[in-house]
């Protein structure tokens, strides 16, 4: 299909004839009946389009037209168009400004002309295809670099929690923990960056839409980016109207575009500066500026901030650390939101201003936060005075050993399985009440592990969590088909699994209590 030329011409006479001509030097060929027709066919993949100018007016243009505008990135549809001898016409002046990869050949047209032309075109088409291909292994790589990061960082920040449990008494051993979580923390976002670059580019990437405040998720950004600040003794201040603004957006989103903003001023400003956090509703728009007093921006750079993997000078004269792509994916994140981000500064040394608009509901947002706080930390539920049963199923024994351990301090019986069949195999033995299982396991998977222990129910309630470091819209999909309740992506925080687990159990009281 990718390597055919479809070919239209009203009457279809002369495209009968072209793909004669054509296919007898071995050039698949598909004569198109219709417009309509065309359309169908591109959905189906085409190395090429040949069609004339007098097909422009009669519904061509307009296919042809919809499709490069649609088309993915690596993707130039090329277009030979025959045209007449000497004329200039508006249809083919809009085509040659709108088309793109266009090619005139004035009637009449030499067979040997035609068919280099032809040859040209999918030599032009087998191109961009080894482009895509680059890019899908491309995207892969990133994916399974996320997946192959995610997982040891999944047991240190674990193994973290457990020496804050172990020795809460000791300084020491509190200054070194923050150390370690706070880099844990910016290797992960450089992660999920990473990773949302080749969503992005793929076009995989879906905004989950929910109601909530503007001043939760500044809250979450300051949680975020807070530690770095006080390290350099930079202070964060913030500016809220009185009234709640309230936005319907992908939550995750728009904190990620603050973050990147605020973490991206601390980074470009002096110890002991200031960063101002400032907001209005006007109308329809939140307006949110946030300003710092930092090494500021030269005019050139202004219009290369946004751009991918765009880096500059640290206050101390160096190249930036990081990976140059927290702005241009703020600015991405924001415009598929409906909104824009601008960057103003009055030069260097003179600080920077950016300027961010989204669209904000009338009213007030959902009594429900959507972040659940790394720091709360709960006594475990119990069931009829039994501790409630875990099971944690993971073939990275450092991580299923490490969650297991901060289980049993937090006073659940837990236990662990390394690999889906010693799952299977300690469901049958003792039934559990949570299963957190990680999914990529040599012997059996956690998708099929999580369907046999679904099969072996027979109506007994457990709450299936996905525990792992893939974390793309397919993963999640399949998780979900498979029977888990909650796909989580490592590393986790241990009070987001224990916060699932306690609504679990609580909604589970509540229909015991409702129950006749």
């Amino acid at each position: 299909m990718e390597q055919r030329i479809l070919i239209y011409t009203p009457g279809g006479q002369d495209a009968a004839l072209a793909a004669k001509v054509l296919t007898s030097e071995g050039i698949a060929c598909h004569a198109c009946r219709s417009a309509d027709d065309l359309a169908e066919q591109l959905a189906l993949g085409a190395g090429g389009v040949l069609t004339l100018e007098e097909a422009l007016p009669a519904g061509v243009y307009a296919v042809l037209d919809a499709y490069a505008r649609q088309q993915p990135d690596w993707s130039d549809l090329p277009i030979i168009l025959l045209t007449h001898a000497g004329l200039d016409s508006l249809p083919l002046r809009q085509a040659v400004a709108t088309l793109g990869n266009l090619t005139l050949l004035e009637r009449p047209v030499h067979i040997l002309t035609l068919i280099t032309s032809a040859q040209a075109m999918l030599r032009a088409r087998q191109r961009q295809y080894q482009m895509r291909e680059t890019q899908r292994r491309k995207d892969e790589f990133l994916a399974s670099l996320g997946h192959e990061l995610r997982n040891p960082l999944a047991p240190i920040k674990t193994s973290v929690a457990l020496l804050k449990h172990l020795y809460p008494a000791s300084e020491q051993v509190g200054k070194v923990s923050d150390v370690i979580e706070r880099q844990v923390t910016h290797l992960t976002r450089l992660v999920d960056d990473l990773l949302d670059v080749a969503r992005i580019t793929s076009g995989k990437v879906m905004l989950q839409r929910k109601e909530f405040t503007f001043q939760q998720v500044l809250d979450h950004v300051i949680e975020l980016c807070q530690p770095a600040a006080s390290g350099r003794h930079i202070r964060i201040t913030q500016d809220l109207p009185p009234r709640a603004v309230t936005l319907h957006a992908d939550y995750a989103r728009v904190v990620q575009i603050f973050a990147n903003i605020v973490s991206n001023a601390v980074k470009f400003t002096p110890d002991g500066g200031h960063i101002h956090v400032t907001a209005r509703q006007v109308q329809d728009r939140l307006l949110a500026t946030v300003e710092d007093n930092g090494i500021g921006i030269a005019p050139d750079a202004i219009a290369r901030i946004f751009s991918m993997f765009e880096q500059g000078p640290t206050v101390a004269g160096q190249m930036a650390s990081g990976l140059g792509i927290g702005l241009s994916l703020a600015r991405q994140f924001a415009e598929m939101h409906g909104g824009s981000i601008e960057a103003y500064s009055d030069g260097p040394g003179r600080g920077s201003r950016f300027i961010v608009t989204l669209p904000a509901s009338i009213g007030d947002a959902q009594t429900a936060t959507p972040a659940t706080s790394a720091a709360a930390t709960r006594e475990a539920p119990a069931s009829a005075g039994q501790p409630v049963r875990v099971l944690v199923v993971d073939d990275n024994r450092d991580a299923a050993d490490s969650l297991q351990s901060l289980f049993q301090l937090e006073g659940y019986a837990a236990s662990v399985a390394y690999g889906g069949a010693q799952a299977l195999a300690a469901v049958d033995q003792a039934w559990p009440q949570l299963v957190v299982m990680d999914l990529g396991m040599p012997d059996m998977d956690g998708y099929e592990a999580a369907r046999q222990i679904r099969q072996r129910a027979h109506g007994r309630p457990v709450l299936l969590i996905a525990l792992t470091g893939w974390g793309q819209g397919e993963a999640r999909s399949r998780t979900e088909q498979a029977g888990f309740d909650h796909h989580l992506t490592k590393p986790v925080d241990f009070a987001a699994i224990t916060a699932l687990l306690e609504q679990h159990l609580a909604r589970r009281a509540d229909a015991a209590t409702r129950a006749p």
